[in-house]
């Protein structure tokens, strides 16, 4: 799990991810990147560390000392964290099974570079709403740029499953008061998945988890998703 810009991994229990993994028997990680932040692959000033190493050794560690499953190594994380997981995604395929970024995109050149070595499982949860990484795309506040998410659905739908049939559902609205609505787009093909959450006006946040700044710094936390629950249960399939 991994943190956001300018966040750490101290108060892990916000999102209750560890109670959704606990139910289903995971092990869950949260590691700090330097300066509370993660080299995502974006050209950001000030952020050099070979964080992709990083996690590698991580994995590796946890493999040799904690008996985890290296074919059940899985990256979640929101914002800053969901670009990382991205990257980790292309750079460390051999490693990491399935990436479930929250809030977060990918930057053009991380976009063009991205060559996974080998089939990865993509799970995005992304808010229309979202005033910081904004679903169409462009500056990220000076922190570098972010593809559009359709341009970054449709990367993944091609380098997993081709030209598969995309399978679309509304979610029920099931608080019409939190000014959000979920649309699931899926594809599916042999071992490998890649499903897109849509939040329609749903804000830089963690479906179902808190609003951790005011709606109109962020945007509305979605209650008809469980992202937690939903990430780990995907995660469990591949």
């Amino acid at each position: 799990m991994l943190h956001g810009g300018g966040a750490s991994p101290e108060h892990p229990g916000d999102y209750r991810l560890a109670d959704a993994a606990d139910a289903k028997g995971f092990v869950v990680v949260y590691p700090e990147g330097l300066n509370r932040s993660w080299n995502d692959g974006r050209e950001i000033s000030g952020r050099t560390a070979d964080d992709v190493g990083f996690i590698s050794a991580l994995v590796d560690e946890m493999v040799h000392d904690y008996n985890v499953d290296p074919k059940r190594v899985y990256s979640t994380g929101i914002s800053n964290g969901g670009y990382m997981s991205f990257t980790l995604a292309c750079k460390l395929a051999d490693k990491i099974a399935a990436v479930a970024p929250v809030a977060g995109s990918m930057s053009h050149f991380t976009l063009d570079a991205c060559k996974p070595a080998k089939a990865v499982s993509v799970l995005m949860i992304n808010g229309t709403g979202d005033p910081l990484v904004k679903f169409e795309g462009g500056p990220v506040r000076g922190r570098g740029d972010s593809e559009p998410i359709t341009h970054v659905v449709e990367f993944w739908r091609k380098q997993e499953c081709g030209n598969a049939l995309v399978n679309a559902t509304q979610l029920p609205d099931l608080d019409p008061r939190d000014g959000s609505t979920v649309k699931v787009e899926s594809v599916a093909c042999p071992g490998r998945e890649v499903i897109n959450y849509t939040i329609e006006g749903g804000g830089h946040t963690w479906p179902g988890g808190v609003q951790y700044l005011p709606k109109r710094m962020i945007g509305p936390v979605n209650r008809d998703l469980d992202a937690s629950e939903t990430i780990v249960d995907f995660f469990s399939h591949h």
